[in-house]
């Protein structure tokens, strides 16, 4: 399978009409044009119609034999066994576990480690269309009753409902609306839980339906309008987060500004109630909550170490400051868990992650054998027991469960070997792939001379040439980290002889918070610096060439390749656009987009305008410049990222890009991704590599 950028010159597709209107704004003295502003209104008949008349045409170009066949090769890819969370709580285990092709993972329980496992939610049985999913869970520490967060057609919305756990499971009256982003910390004689919550419609204007999170308490059998309000932040873009220390005496709240790692620790002390109390403000540094032992709170934090550190504090003496614990490494400290007097650090070792042992006053304890180069998906443990569990996947690994118990002691045990999570009578870890695929870790300079990393992942018997398709991945905002994830989408491509390739760029959080701000506000430009430069490097390395590269990226990722294909569009032969920001100078007027507004900035400041219109991609697009082939990918109800700029995007594409093929898949009952249905990932995968496929044989211009 290769992509060729088509000839223009044979054939020609005609693209459904789309009013263009002569709207031009005014900013700061700069007019610019927004001719399809009318596609943000997705209510109206005029949208509705393009929409339908643009899914067709997409299905007329991808549907066929060829498509079928993939179709039925991905059900095959995608029916596989994978464990996707575990917790343990008062000696019961929970995990969500899909055995092939469920639409939605089912949560079970599993008494002890010698019980047999039972089923406690099926959210399959929910809906008939399989796009009710289980977004979040939580049981109580004695592990009788767990709060679960459901979500419909993958919106960020959620209600919470609660289940009993006794000879049987029983789903109590309890039912929490106006949730998203679920964060619920029981309390522990299982009484009641606190929660995130948002406004209800009609109490806040609707533009700020999606702001003002605020922090509640739940008790068991309390009608919802009567839960106290225990913590609401002075700025509407700041969500706060709550854990609960396992000895119960303190609710730590984490108030983090957008969607920014940047936050504030409160605490409210439960044996006196009365106000929080904040510890550390500014909102100067990322911190987050680990546990607490000996009487002490401890923390994972940015400030003074911008790979991370751990520190601790005395929450009866917060203004005595903290001590730190375990100093900053050479890697990146992601996630930290406390196990029976062990602090278990997960440390992102050139994008890939480490497990490493330490006491709770910093002494090295030793690490965890990890299977290979990958990710934790989850990491857990409670302070008062002795083990920990981690969701593991890589590349070629689906995701599995793994326990480690803390090594005895208080020397350093070396290399702690962990052990496979197996409840009777389920298949849960599937046949690995490893002695087909090989893994490497490659790095090359970017425009300004940084090293960047990449990992390419291919057929071992496979030896590269320029003729090589490659399908290059990337995101590089927001400080999350591209780590190896199993994705059975790209197995078909892997197979024929191609490279996926996925490059950590700055923005990013593969090497700590100082990589994260090299790709942020002023700074972003250079992640698309480094994006152009590993396609280069590919081109360089003799391991594919020119007009032989997909790039693929979805939300953030979604703006990086389309900014990237206006910038440097004779370097690759299709993109993948999914769920993008495409309108950098209205995405903070959409959905939760204020929060993004410390990543990117504002064109409000008059000084962010100028580099935000420099790189929108619905603003730059010139006519008559040749893009490769384009398939941009949204969803109806997508409230998360406005699906209105995917549609202002394609359809400015259409109209002036002299390339093409440019189509728009625009899926019905389906939000930015998280919970979406297996049967609705496995058709559009199959639309992706239908796409890439005949973005290698089809010859076509796009106006008659």
């Amino acid at each position: 399978m290769g992509f060729t950028v088509p000839d223009t010159r044979s054939g020609a597709i005609r693209y459904p009409p789309a009013r263009r209107d002569g709207f031009v704004e005014t900013l700061h003295g700069v007019e610019v044009p927004d001719p399809y502003r009318w596609l943000e209104d997705a209510a109206s008949p005029d949208t509705r119609a393009w929409v339908d008349a643009q899914n067709a045409l997409t299905r007329s170009m991808l549907d066929g034999e060829r498509r079928d066949g993939l179709v039925r090769k991905l059900g095959a890819l995608y029916d596989y066994p994978r464990t996707t969370t575990l917790l343990k709580r008062g000696g019961r285990w929970f995990f969500t576990h899909n055995p092939g092709l469920l639409d939605q993972p089912v949560l079970y329980a599993q008494d002890g480690s010698a019980g047999d496992p039972y089923v406690i939610l099926d959210p399959n049985r929910l809906s008939d269309d399989g796009t009710i999913a289980l977004t979040a869970m939580m049981p109580s520490p004695d592990g009788t009753h767990i709060a679960c967060a459901l979500s419909v057609h993958g919106s960020d919305r959620q209600e919470i409902r609660v289940l009993e756990i006794g000879d049987g499971v029983c789903e109590r009256t309890d039912r929490l609306d106006f949730v998203k982003f679920a964060s619920i910390a029981w309390v522990r004689d299982g009484s009641g839980f606190y929660y995130l919550r948002f406004p209800a419609p009609g109490t806040v204007p609707r533009e700020d339906e999606q702001y003002f999170g605020k922090i509640y308490f739940h008790h068991l059998g309390d009608p919802q309008a009567a839960d106290p309000l225990v913590f609401e932040a002075a700025e509407k873009e700041v969500v706060p987060l709550v854990d609960v220390t396992a000895d119960d005496r303190w609710a730590v709240i984490t108030a983090q500004r957008g969607a920014s790692d940047d936050s504030e620790i409160h605490l409210v002390d439960r044996r006196h109630p009365g106000q929080p109390r904040p510890i550390l403000t500014g909102f100067d540094a990322a911190y987050a909550f680990i546990g607490a032992a000996g009487g002490r709170v401890y923390l994972r934090t940015t400030r003074g170490a911008p790979r991370g550190r751990i520190v601790s504090i005395d929450p009866d003496d917060p203004h005595a400051g903290f001590d730190e614990v375990v100093p900053q490494s050479d890697d990146r400290l992601s996630a930290a868990v406390i196990a029976r007097g062990t602090l278990v650090g997960q440390y992102l070792h050139f994008a890939s992650d480490e497990l490493r042992l330490f006491g709770l006053d910093g002494s090295q304890r030793g690490s965890v054998r990890m299977p290979e180069f990958g990710t934790n998906l989850t990491l857990d443990a409670q302070p008062d027991d002795d083990e920990a569990s981690f969701v593991f996947t890589s590349f070629t690994r689906p995701p599995s469960a793994w326990i480690v118990r803390m090594p005895e002691g208080s020397r350093p045990a070396g290399e702690v070997q962990p052990r496979a999570f197996e409840p009777r009578g389920l298949r849960l870890h599937a046949q690995e792939q490893q002695s087909s695929y090989v893994t490497r870790l490659v790095w090359y300079p970017s425009k300004d001379g940084t090293q960047v990393s990449m990992f390419l992942v291919h057929r071992e018997d496979l030896h590269p040439d320029p003729e090589t398709p490659v399908l290059l991945n990337g995101y590089g905002g927001f400080n999350i980290s591209r780590t190896p994830q199993y994705d059975p989408g790209n197995f078909p491509f892997l197979e024929t002889g191609g490279i996926f390739a996925l490059a950590h760029l700055r923005g990013g959080g593969e090497y700590g918070e100082d990589w994260h701000r090299a790709g942020m506000l002023e700074n972003k430009q250079n992640v698309f610096d480094d994006f152009i430069a590993a396609a280069e490097a590919l081109i360089a390395q003799g391991r594919t060439g020119a007009g032989r590269i997909a790039i693929e990226g979805g939300s953030n990722g979604g703006l990086l390749v389309g900014a990237v294909m206006l910038q440097r569009p004779e370097l690759f032969g299709a993109v993948i656009c999914r769920v993008p920001v495409a309108d950098m100078l209205r995405y903070h007027l959409f959905t939760v987009g204020r929060f993004w507004i410390p990543e990117y900035g504002c064109a409000d400041d008059p000084a962010q305008f100028v580099y935000l219109l420099k790189y929108s991609p619905y603003h730059n697009i010139h006519e008559g410049v040749r893009y490769p082939p384009t398939l941009v990918m949204t969803a109806d109800t997508d409230d998360r990222v406005d699906p209105g700029m995917a549609k202002k995007f394609a359809a400015r594409l259409q109209a002036e890009g002299a390339g093409g093929p440019y189509l728009i898949r625009v899926e019905m009952k389906a939000g930015h991704g998280a919970g979406k249905p297996v049967s609705k990932v496995i058709q559009e995968e199959a639309d992706i590599l239908a796409f890439l496929r005949l973005s290698e044989t089809l010859s076509v211009r796009t106006r008659p």
